[in-house]
């Protein structure tokens, strides 16, 4: 079995569900950071790994992958793990990735970036990302009504990438509170 290494950056919320579905698939991989401050992910050694230069890029023996919906599914189709188990909950499981990375992910990381000053944007930009998180999150809560995950009965790459964006909801001053089926799920 090829040796995995994970690059990426601690504030990424896209590293952080590449390294969290590996740690729940059980998997030991190595971990390099990519120093996006010093211009790393822009060299041409970064480059020849991810050739977007962002993080976070995963090195699978020969195998260079980037983007983390498609880092997870991978790792689920490698592994048979967190994957679905019927061709229904397989296909359910790429639905949610696809929605968590039009709908959720950029108006929980946009607002994030901008409270943590990455990203500069007035308050009315700011509010804007707000609402469409929160148009997002009513989805999901609506989703987890009664549901201990998002497909099936146990947890699966799915609920890895929408969890590694509601993660970050705090930092971007997104309110979880009205969503009591999403912190239940969490």
């Amino acid at each position: 079995m090829s040796k995995l290494t994970l690059y990426g950056i601690w504030l990424s919320g896209p590293t952080y569900k590449a390294g969290l579905a590996l740690s729940l698939m059980g998997q030991p991989f190595a971990y390099k950071h990519v120093d996006l401050r010093a211009g790393a992910h822009k060299q041409a050694d970064y480059l020849a790994i991810n050739r977007y230069g962002q993080v976070p890029a995963l090195v699978d023996g020969d195998l260079k992958l980037c983007q983390s919906g498609s880092i997870l599914l991978h790792l689920a189709d490698k592994f048979g793990k967190m994957g679905g188990t019927t061709a229904e909950e397989k296909a359910r499981v790429r639905e949610w990735l696809f929605w968590e990375y039009d709908r959720l992910a950029p108006n929980i990381y946009r607002p994030r970036a901008i409270k943590r000053g990455f990203m500069k944007a007035d308050d009315n930009v700011h509010q804007l990302y707000i609402g469409l998180a929160n148009d997002a999150l009513k989805v999901l809560d609506t989703a987890l009504a009664g549901a201990s995950f998002l497909v099936g009965g146990s947890a699966t790459i799915a609920d890895v990438a929408v969890y590694g964006d509601v993660a970050y909801a705090e930092e971007a001053a997104i309110d979880l509170t009205p969503y009591a089926n999403i912190k239940a799920w969490m």
